[in-house]
């Protein structure tokens, strides 16, 4: 089978699902250090509650990977995990705000942490384990459906709606302060305009997802070896390898991206865990986590995230007019760096529009030129395990910066704004590591026929 065109539609409705899936991811990054905090944590313990996220997907998603590799059922072989993973996403994102309302708080104390912060530390471990789950099929499935001329804008689809389901998810607490909801809450309660949010992340999660998992059909065995250029009659007979063994024949593009990966991820996992403190120091001039100032830090922040996410949207539609993957990889990341470099600087809440809007766009590179470059560099067998493999370079370096941001904020003097200036110098390693990277060119374009009969 030639590769052949997806028309827009079709190569919308194999992403649209994410957009859900990332409000959740969303609602996660924006809040999980506020709640952590309301709960009780002390501001050097919040980088080890992001341990948790990407170690998970560490875990999971070469698993899902495998497993779905070797999946061919009449739902699909992507699909059946993509919605298990929503259902228990559904489930935990109503539990994951609660845990301040259990009445927990002062007891049971062991190892440092209260009952609450355990119970919402379980729910934050099943919370992203589920999401991997639901995620890494949306990846999947644009490896295994589009062309290689196609990947960098079936990718960039995806970054839009990722980015477009960030902003949603970013903006909802603020959304329900407005409209009457209270941002405030006992000592040690999450405030209910949070937990409001992540219901009506829920809600919007399952409806996205069905729209995926009802509109694409996906490959059978004999179109996606067609379609790849597979001989049945040899993989039959070919070996089933590990994990090991396939890192060892990993293209060279696993190992390149990755180290771009790591200085990109380790920044993002300090934007994401001291943001709140940053905003709440520098704007609101306050520490004090049960304060009404650090509250509404709290909803700034996900304004700040929803800056940031329109930037990225805007910038997804540029990334495709780059001539070179490559130069609009080493643009984006020193854009985003000038980002969050100036966020030290700035002690206006408004002005901090400009920064993060400038992050956005190393935000966008990230989600669509890694995995264009590395699936490009695939040649279709294995693609649901590499690409789960893939998931450790983001994966390796947040846990590396949450084990160690507790450290490095010591070193700073306990300036969460500083941390984010170290952030801005890890971007700007990415890059120019960017420089090691084989870029694979593009096939030349197919017939105009449109590939309709595969959805």
């Amino acid at each position: 089978m030639q590769q052949k065109d997806l028309s827009f539609w079709q190569l919308w409705n194999l992403s649209f699902g994410f957009f859900g899936v990332q409000i959740a991811y969303a609602l996660q990054s924006a809040n999980i250090s506020r709640i952590f905090a309301t709960l009780g944590a002390d501001p050097h313990q919040l980088s080890f509650f992001w341990v948790l996220p990407p170690l998970m997907g560490m875990i999971v998603q070469p698993l899902i990977g495998k497993w779905s590799d070797r999946t061919w059922c009449r739902l699909g072989r992507r699909k059946p995990y993509l919605l298990g993973g929503a259902i228990v996403s559904v489930l935990v994102m109503i539990m994951l705000p609660n845990a301040g309302s259990l009445n927990l708080s002062a007891a049971y104390v062991f190892l440092g942490l209260n009952a609450a912060m355990w119970f919402g530390l379980f729910s934050l471990i099943l919370l992203d384990t589920s999401i991997n789950v639901a995620m890494q099929p949306f990846k999947m499935m644009v490896g295994d459906m589009v062309s290689v001329r196609q990947k960098a804008e079936a990718y960039s689809i995806q970054s839009l709606l990722c980015n477009a389901g960030s902003l949603a998810g970013y903006l909802l607490p603020i959304f329900f302060t407005w409209i009457g909801i209270a941002n405030t809450a006992p000592e040690g309660v999450v405030p209910d305009s949070v937990i409001w949010s992540f219901y009506c992340g829920a809600a919007i999660l399952i409806l996205c997802v069905m729209y995926t998992f009802l509109k694409v059909k996906e490959f059978n065995p004999e179109e996606y070896a067609a379609f790849h250029g597979i001989d049945l009659r040899k993989e039959g007979k070919k070996e089933n390898p590990g994990f090991i063994k396939l890192l060892a024949r990993a293209p060279r593009t696993f190992w390149t991206v990755g180290l771009v990966q790591f200085f990109c991820w380790s920044a993002f996992l300090f934007m994401w865990t001291y943001t709140n403190g940053a905003v709440a120091a520098n704007c609101w001039n306050t520490a004090d986590v049960v304060s009404e100032g650090y509250q509404a830090a709290g909803n700034w922040v996900g304004v700040l995230f929803a800056v940031q996410a329109v930037g990225s949207i805007l910038w997804a539609i540029a990334i495709p007019r780059f001539k070179s993957l490559k130069t609009s990889y080493v643009v984006s990341l020193l854009i985003g760096a000038v980002g969050f470099i100036s966020v030290f600087f700035i002690h206006d809440r408004y002005i901090l529009f400009g920064s993060y809007f400038l992050i956005g766009a190393a935000w966008a590179a990230m989600l669509a030129l890694p995995f264009t470059l590395f699936t490009n560099s695939l040649k279709g067998e294995h693609m649901g395990t590499y690409l789960g493999l893939f998931n450790s370079t983001i994966c390796v370096p947040q846990i590396v910066a949450a084990l160690l941001g507790g450290v490095l904020l010591k070193l700073v003097g306990g300036s969460q704004a500083m941390m984010l200036v170290l952030a801005g110098i890890l971007l700007i390693c990415g890059a120019f590591s960017v420089y090691f990277i084989e870029e694979k060119a593009e096939a030349p374009r197919p017939d105009a026929e449109m590939q309709s009969e595969l959805m």
